[in-house]
């Protein structure tokens, strides 16, 4: 019997890897569900080798907690995890919002990309695509972010996206009734954003952060 190659044994663990993550964050495996290996080998046709490697490696990121042969528990996301990974997101992006404003405003490219985003909002929550809602909802702020040019500001809110993913759906999933709001905010900001008013679109963001910590 011909052994399985390395490169294909690492792109079956990363496949799982990204299935339970991709589950996790969207609350397909909500906090305190037990998983196991042989189900994550069935749902994807693989063998419990690479989904043992995919739960160690999400153990290390504390979305499973590992649970001996059982498999592993989905971590809850506790309170004072969500209010620092909320409280680090506005500070980074009230930060990133000033320089744009202090460097001479958003660029043409920016108020383009920034107004996409509300409108394909707008789209998404007609249609009730909770999926593609959250996805802009998260280019629309690592887009201000990003424009700030600043490289470390953008590292740290990227370390930040998985949580702050699992937050939106979580927030949104179980308060669908915001939804109109975050579009609302997401105009404001984009309005503030390009009046150059960075004090007026921090207090925006703060309210708008406030949202996802009444969830919690």
């Amino acid at each position: 019997m011909a052994m399985p190659s390395i490169s294909g044994s690492r792109s079956a663990a990363e496949t799982a890897y990204q299935h339970v993550k991709q589950a996790i964050i969207t609350g397909r495996l909500p906090g305190g569900r037990l998983v196991t290996e042989s189900e994550i080998g069935e749902e994807l046709g693989i063998s419990r080798t690479p989904a043992h490697e995919a739960f160690l490696r999400l153990s290390g990121e504390r979305l499973l907690e590992l649970a001996g042969r059982r498999g592993a528990v989905v971590a809850p996301v506790a309170p004072r995890e969500a209010q620092d990974v909320l409280e680090m997101r506005q500070v980074l992006e009230g930060e990133a919002a000033r320089r744009v404003v202090a460097e001479g405003g958003p660029s043409g490219d920016l108020v383009r990309t920034l107004t996409e985003c509300v409108e394909r909002q707008r789209v998404h929550l007609a249609a009730a695509d909770l999926e593609a809602f959250v996805a802009v909802d998260e280019t629309f702020h690592s887009t201000v972010v990003g424009a700030s040019g600043n490289a470390i500001a953008v590292h740290f809110f990227t370390l930040l996206r998985d949580r702050q993913q699992r937050l939106r759906h979580q927030l949104l999933t179980t308060r669908p009734q915001h939804l109109p709001e975050v579009v609302e905010d997401h105009r404001e900001l984009l309005g503030r954003l390009t009046a150059g008013d960075a004090a007026g679109y921090a207090a925006v963001l703060a309210d708008h952060v406030a949202r996802h910590q009444g969830a919690m």
